[in-house]
């Protein structure tokens, strides 16, 4: 996956793919309700096999039920990349099975 930076443009025109994923800062996070802590344990456990298998991580912030994402690439200056949207887009497709909203 590139990790270049992406430019404002196409950050924005990718956020509107991702409906409820925002640019905040130089990171673009997510926060999901679940109708439980333990649902929420559970997507944040998910979400973390997916961020191994990618060998990239979020800041992943669990509340009661709530699971908070933020994420850009170290690695590019702490900019947003293509590798940051390959997480999104795949934590996207799996908390629906988990509840999420």
């Amino acid at each position: 996956m590139a990790n270049e930076p992406l430019s404002q443009k196409e950050i924005e025109d990718r956020l509107r793919e991702l409906p409820g994923w925002a640019l905040e800062g130089d990171r673009i996070q997510r926060t999901y309700r679940l109708d439980s802590h333990l649902a929420a344990s559970a997507l944040v456990a998910h979400i973390a096999v997916v961020q191994q298998e990618l060998n990239h991580h979020s800041d992943l912030t669990l509340g009661y039920d709530t699971v908070r994402l933020a994420v850009n690439t170290h690695s590019a200056g702490d900019a947003v990349t293509e590798t940051d949207f390959a997480l999104a887009e795949r934590v996207e497709k799996l908390a629906p099975a988990h509840g999420a909203r």
